[in-house]
C-alpha cells in the first residue's frame, strides 16, 4: 500500500538481522524478492534461502537475483515450498523472516506453520511482521475491509500479542514487540513486528 513503509520494514528487519549477528537466513514467503536482495547485497549474511508457493513470484526473484537455477551450492537460493512442513533441510539457520506473510495464511493453518518454524526449524532469531488492522481507517478502508484481497485476516495490536506471546510460550523464545511506519497515538503505527530470540540461543 506504501512504498515508504515496505522501505522501512525491509530496513528495520534487515538492521535488527545485522545486528543479532545472522549468518544464514531464511525468508519464508519471500515474493519476489525485497529481502533477499537486501541480505543478498550484505557479506556478513552467507546462506540465504527463500521460500514461496508462488512460482511467478519466485520467477521473478530469480530473475532480480540473476540466480543460476541449476546452481545447487549456491549463496542465495529461491524455492517453491511450503513453511507448514517440517523439513529438515530448513534446521540450522541462524534465523527466519515471515515479512508481511502470516495474513495470507487461512488461520486453521497457523498452526501447523508454528509446528514447522518454531518446532522443526528453531532458528535462534524468528522476525514476523504483519498489518495493524486498527491503523487501517487512516488508509480510508471501511470496517471489515482489508490492505491487500490475498489476506485472510487483519490483527489489531491485542491479538497479535496474544498469538505471539502465545507461539512464543509453546516453543521456548522470548518475544519482542515493536510497530514500524508512522505512528499514531490512538491507533499505533501501520505495520506492527514481533521479534523472537530462542531462550538459550545464540
Amino acid at each position: 500500500m506504501d512504498a515508504d513503509l515496505q522501505t522501512e520494514r525491509l530496513d528495520r528487519v534487515f538492521d535488527f538481522l545485522i545486528a543479532r549477528g545472522a549468518r544464514s537466513v531464511l525468508d519464508l514467503g519471500c515474493g519476489n524478492g525485497d529481502l533477499l536482495l537486501r541480505l543478498a547485497r550484505d557479506p556478513q549474511i552467507e546462506r540465504i534461502v527463500g521460500i514461496d508457493i508462488d512460482e511467478r513470484a519466485l520467477v521473478d526473484a530469480r530473475r532480480r537475483l540473476a540466480l543460476n537455477p541449476d546452481e545447487v551450492d549456491a549463496r542465495v537460493r529461491v524455492m517453491n515450498a511450503s513453511f507448514e512442513v517440517d523439513d529438515a533441510a530448513m534446521v540450522g539457520f541462524d534465523a527466519a523472516v515471515l515479512l508481511e506473510t502470516i495474513e495470507h495464511i487461512e488461520p486453521s493453518r497457523l498452526s501447523r506453520v508454528e509446528s514447522a518454524v518454531f518446532g522443526g526449524y528453531r532458528p535462534a532469531t524468528v522476525i514476523v511482521t504483519t498489518p495493524n488492522q486498527e491503523y487501517n481507517v487512516l488508509y480510508g478502508l471501511l470496517p471489515g475491509d482489508m490492505r491487500h484481497p490475498g489476506h485472510f485476516f487483519e490483527w489489531n495490536r491485542a491479538k497479535f500479542r496474544r498469538w505471539a506471546a502465545g507461539v512464543a510460550g509453546r516453543n521456548g523464545y522470548d518475544v519482542y514487540f515493536d510497530e514500524v511506519g508512522d505512528y499514531d497515538p490512538a491507533r499505533g503505527a501501520p505495520t506492527q513486528m514481533a521479534r523472537f530470540i530462542r531462550i538459550g540461543g545464540v
